[in-house]
């Protein structure tokens, strides 16, 4: 009856973790851009008046955030970037 129980438990811990075993990916979420613009400002904050850190050349591939405000995607701290223009890669499962 034991047996039956903690299988019974890890398969229902398994269906609630989207079929995939508990702990796989530690709920990492994969989120890179590709930018699609000639050349990208990175900016301090998430607007147009925000003060440009850097720039970004087209088709550079960067590691994001999944956060997104004012039309803006984080890329880490401090670094953000027009929705506008970037195309989030194939392997990205943010949104």
């Amino acid at each position: 009856m034991i047996v039956i129980g903690v299988l019974g438990v890890a398969g229902v811990m398994y269906v609630a973790n989207g079929g995939k075993p508990m702990g796989s990916d530690k709920g990492a979420e994969i989120c890179k851009i590709t930018v699609t613009a000639d050349i990208l400002n990175v900016r301090s904050g998430p607007g147009d008046m925000q003060p440009i850190v850097s720039t970004m050349p087209r088709d550079a591939v960067a590691d994001a955030q999944a956060r997104v405000e004012n039309g803006y995607r984080m890329l880490s701290d401090r670094r953000w970037v027009s929705q506008q223009f970037v195309a989030l890669t194939s392997d990205s499962t943010c949104k």
